[in-house]
């Protein structure tokens, strides 16, 4: 099992900062019978092409043509199925490692103009303040109508400390915004946290990466030290994560779960795409002899949990919150997530290029599909700080264009969004306008709510 498995890695959302939800690498798999190929469809492709090389007001190359047409035969598919060339490639193999150059910014593509998914803490478009569902029009000077999604890309991408400026259409402004941005290179911490009261811990994944079930462990471990061995309750912050690789959310998931629990399972045409991913070491270990969740403190497979979703929760996130809900292992707090649970096997064509092609839906270990619907929390919680904002302004798989249908639970025509709970007035203002909270501060309202459930279950089963 583990010698197929290390072919493949997930990547979560994004082209940008990273990370759809993807098999990294891949194996030859059985393959249907080939049909015959479509003559009066190739016919109809070479006359385009011979047209365009005759008559075009401008020449163009064969290359730039064939790519332009393998572009549009994947964009076609799904809005996660893509061509990568070299740079992008190269890029999307560095960033899964935790680091990689440029603003820190997710983003798609809709309508021609480049979409702000998410931006990434600690970032310069974070810190920038670009927000999800931001439309960027203008790269410097440049338009950013008729770009690729890959062109848009290469461009905000540059010399660390460079500048870009990036223009900005935003719902309820009346005129474009301009930002100006400096290039850095971005180096994502996948996990953070801290002792938030004596006996409650506090573990923040920003992205799942190749590292981050290594960081999980230790982190736990130092939670335990700190509190003196002792934990009463822990929250597990998976709000606004965009994915990563499957083996960190198998071993996040391996972490909590009893030993050999089943995390997730995928299911396509091919042989390697229907997959049985259990909490052992053979299934979230990349290429290390050494099983870095062994020497976790027993206690952490009981230990009462909370974990925090939203809408930017998504993917590895996803399989993450769905195997502890499935499991009954936690309480799952905040809003619905992206729903986003199809999976992306990376495919190298040669020349250091790949296509990036989706091969199978996954399913939680009860068999639930998520996508476009994604996860339902247990209970329902949104941040005062965009209360009622959530459902209109966030982005979500639903939204995006051909984006692959629940064979679960097929959508129904003009299917609304999940909806999402009203959170109470902020009292702290800022010139008028609420406060943003950050992940994990003393005024975070979500965290506050989970801490104030675990105490609540510590005093039950005291009892």
């Amino acid at each position: 099992m583990r010698s197929r498995f290390e072919k493949f890695g997930l990547v979560g959302l994004g082209l940008v900062a990273g990370v759809l939800l993807s098999l990294q690498f891949s194996a030859m798999a059985e393959k249907e019978a080939p049909s015959p190929l479509p003559l009066e469809e190739l016919r109809a492709f070479s006359d385009v092409f011979g047209r365009i090389k005759s008559d075009y007001v401008e020449p163009v190359t064969d290359k730039q043509l064939i790519t332009s047409a393998i572009n549009g035969m994947l964009s076609g598919l799904d809005p996660h199925s893509a061509y990568l060339d070299a740079e992008a490639f190269k890029e999307l193999q560095v960033g899964t490692q935790g680091e990689f150059g440029g603003l820190g910014i997710e983003v798609g593509m809709e309508d021609g103009l480049v979409k702000v998914i998410s931006p990434i803490e600690d970032t310069p478009a974070f810190h920038a303040g670009l927000k999800t569902g931001d439309l960027i029009i203008k790269l410097d000077d440049t338009l950013v109508k008729g770009m690729t999604l890959n062109d848009a890309v290469g461009r905000m991408r540059g010399k660390p400390g460079s500048k870009i400026v990036l223009t900005v259409l935003r719902k309820n402004e009346t005129k474009p915004l301009l930002f100006t941005l400096t290039r850095a290179v971005i180096k994502v911490k996948s996990v953070k946290y801290k002792l938030v009261e004596p006996g409650y811990g506090y573990v923040r994944i920003t992205q799942f990466q190749e590292h981050t079930g290594e960081n999980l462990a230790a982190a736990l471990k130092e939670l335990f030290k700190e509190n003196k061995g002792e934990m009463h309750g822990l929250v597990l912050d998976l709000r606004n994560d965009p994915g990563g690789l499957l083996t960190g959310a198998v071993a996040v998931s391996a972490a909590f779960l009893p030993k050999d629990s089943l995390v997730v399972y995928t299911d396509g045409r091919t042989a390697d795409s229907k997959m049985r991913l259990t909490a052992t070491p053979d299934n979230y270990l990349r290429g290390s002899k050494h099983d870095y969740l062994k020497g976790l403190p027993a206690a952490i497979k009981n230990i009462p949990m909370v974990v925090l979703v939203n809408g930017g929760s998504a993917s590895a996130s996803e399989i993450v919150s769905g195997a502890l809900q499935d499991h009954k292992r936690a309480v799952i707090m905040g809003t619905q997530t992206f729903g986003k649970a199809s999976v992306q096997t990376i495919l190298p064509l040669g020349n250091n290029t790949a296509i990036k092609l989706t091969t199978a839906r996954y399913y939680t270990p009860n068999g639930r599909s998520i996508q476009v619907k994604g996860i339902t929390p247990d209970i329902l919680v949104a941040d005062p700080a965009t209360a009622g904002q959530d459902n209109v302004f966030r982005l979500r798989e639903a939204d995006l264009e051909h984006h692959l249908t629940n064979d679960r639970q097929p959508e129904t025509k003009g299917e609304a969004k999940p909806a999402q709970p009203k959170g109470p007035t902020l009292q702290e203002e800022q010139d008028g306008k609420p406060v943003i909270t950050e992940f994990g501060a003393k005024n975070d309202y979500q965290l506050n709510q989970a801490l104030n459930l675990l105490k609540g279950m510590s005093i039950l089963q005291g009892k």
